[in-house]
């Protein structure tokens, strides 16, 4: 038996490699192609940019939100780069896609946004976030995050369904040992990076994070989605017409030596001619007009009117009108005297459907009003 006995160096190559292979958290084929990440921001484009119309509705303020940058990240690298403490939104899908995702936003974005939808100025950002601001910030991103699974459910060709979201303060600069926060987030995962603005409130930036398996999953539908557009657009797609049969060439007599050309136009002798279409028959008919003689009295059919008898019309009486500005309407109060544009013992206008048929006179039958019709108007 050989020496198997290790020397130092190799000892300590062997650690190495161990410490090496321990420490990477990126296992194989983790990373997005260039394709996949041009998918993803793609899809996310399409989905903030409907969210963004909701969040409008939400807000009474102008919300733009920027082209998405798409990269693989790790909570580490967040972490520095974000501001912190920072409000995280856990979105599940429930129904289509398997996973979650988390929207981070910034802790000022969240106030400003929940005393918008609060009905205040966005000025109110005082004091600690507490569960008002979580549950308003909650219920903005449920109604952002619903609409942008509806824009999925297109581009999937599959129905998108999420569930209600949960939000917390998180301080990102905390270990992640027993922090409350998705497993996916404490490997590699993919960060999609959007600008927002609303209005002059906010310019800021927010983060949605997706486990790559998610964002994987995404672009293998859509391919699939395409290309099942494509064969059937292929499939759909007309023949072409068959081109038309020649007619087989006539046999060719003997032309005189001293015979004249053919005329511009006409087949030359030994070519093949082409059978001329049919005709299409047409039934054409002498027109018939009505004669204009003297005394000629053209007959109608009589109007049945009876069948027009039961329906209903809406007839308003008209006493009189005004204008008066604003400022004057805001001031009527109980006693307040309108005067109207009519002089006493005017006749009054009567209308049918909004036109004006006729004029009358105010009258009272036992306990309530009448009109007594003095003119039809014509």
């Amino acid at each position: 038996m050989g020496d198997t006995t290790l020397s130092q160096e190799e000892i300590n190559a062997l650690f190495n490699d161990a410490a090496a292979s321990q420490g990477s958290t990126a296992p194989s084929g983790i990373d997005l192609t260039d394709n996949e990440k041009d998918t993803i921001g793609e899809v996310a484009n399409i989905s903030m940019g409907t969210a963004a119309t909701t969040l409008f509705s939400l807000v009474n303020k102008k919300v733009e939100i920027s082209t998405p940058v798409v990269s693989v990240s790790t909570w580490s690298d967040i972490s520095e780069q974000y501001e912190r403490p920072c409000v995280m939104v856990k979105i599940g899908y429930t129904k289509g896609l398997n996973g979650t995702n988390v929207l981070v936003l910034k802790e000022n974005d969240v106030k400003i946004i929940t005393d918008l939808m609060m009905g205040g100025d966005g000025s109110n950002t005082d004091g600690e976030i507490g569960e008002l601001h979580l549950s308003a910030i909650c219920e903005a991103m449920n109604q952002m995050m619903g609409s942008s699974a509806t824009s999925l459910s297109s581009m999937l060709n599959k129905m998108v369904d999420i569930s209600p979201p949960s939000a917390d303060l998180i301080d990102m600069s905390e270990s992640l040992d027993g922090a409350e926060i998705d497993d996916f987030l404490r490997g590699n995962f993919i960060k999609i990076e959007f600008k927002l603005l609303i209005g002059e409130l906010i310019d800021s930036k927010i983060m949605q994070l997706y486990p790559i398996e998610l964002a994987k999953e995404m672009c293998g539908d859509i391919t699939s989605t395409m290309e099942s557009d494509t064969a059937s657009t292929l499939d759909e797609a007309p023949a072409p017409a068959p081109a038309p049969a020649e007619a087989p060439a006539p046999e060719a007599s003997p032309a005189p030596a001293a015979a004249a050309p053919p005329p511009q136009g006409a087949p030359m002798m030994g070519q093949p001619m082409m059978a001329p279409p049919p005709q299409q028959q047409y039934n054409v008919q002498q027109a018939q007009f009505t004669s204009f003689t003297p005394g000629y009295v053209p007959t109608f059919s009589a109007e049945n009117i009876d069948l027009i008898m039961d329906v209903p019309l809406e007839v308003t009486v008209e006493l009189g009108r005004t204008h008066k500005s604003i400022h004057d309407i805001l001031d009527f109060a109980p006693g307040t005297i309108i005067e109207l544009n009519k002089i006493a013992g005017e006749p009054i206008d009567v209308l049918v459907n909004g036109k004006f048929v006729a004029k009358g006179e105010v009258v009272v039958i036992e306990e309530a009003f009448g009109i007594r019709i003095t003119e039809i108007m014509k």
